[in-house]
């Protein structure tokens, strides 16, 4: 069992920690409003993975996607929120101070990304089907299964917040600060489109 384990776990880290929609926008978020402000975000974005875990699991992926108008609509309102979610990080103030409103990206945002982000359901399927934990218990498999990869969740996109708020502390300069929210935007569309055209 430990081995299926740590194959699963090697197959999972990878995939699910590679950057994508979710990923960028979480490092982007880190990065123009800090780790702290951006803790709601990522239970969005912890709560929308887990979702798809859940469907991936319960085999409803395939019957979402075996509807056809249903794709696109999702595919539609993940990108309006991207272009909007983009704009928010590309135009956050470099230096935050106390007086200054919260923009941040909110919890419904993280969680509406999550379930219309085509590198979520791939990922997660692809890892979710790589093997098994326990071959012989159906039951005690999926359990494993989901406890571990809601594990990986957990900590490859709060490290990526984190990553991402590691640079706004170091980031004082107007300049630079600014060049990297937008940088941190366009690469978030760049992640959309990659992801979208494959």
């Amino acid at each position: 069992m430990l081995e299926n384990t740590i194959a699963l776990l090697t197959v999972a880290l990878p995939l699910m920690g590679s950057p994508g929609p979710a990923i960028v926008s979480l490092a982007a978020t880190g990065s123009s409003f800090g780790f702290r402000p951006g803790l709601r975000y990522l239970a969005g974005i912890l709560l929308g993975n887990s979702t798809v875990l859940l469907m991936v699991a319960a085999g409803i992926t395939g019957m979402v996607l075996a509807l056809p108008a249903a794709v696109p609509v999702l595919t539609g309102i993940g990108l309006a929120y991207l272009l909007y979610l983009a704009w928010k990080i590309a135009t956050a103030p470099v230096v935050r101070t106390a007086a200054e409103p919260g923009r941040e990206p909110t919890t419904a945002g993280g969680y509406l990304l999550s379930l219309v982000n085509p590198k979520a359901y791939a990922a997660i399927g692809a890892v979710y089907a790589s093997g098994s934990i326990v071959p012989g218990d159906p039951v005690l498999d999926t359990a494993l299964k989901i406890a571990v990869l809601i594990g990986v969740n957990v900590t490859v996109n709060t490290a990526w917040l984190g990553i991402g708020a590691a640079f706004s502390s170091v980031l004082r300069n107007p300049r630079t600060g600014r060049a990297l929210n937008w940088s941190l935007a366009g690469l978030l569309l760049a992640s959309v489109a990659y992801t979208v055209l494959r």
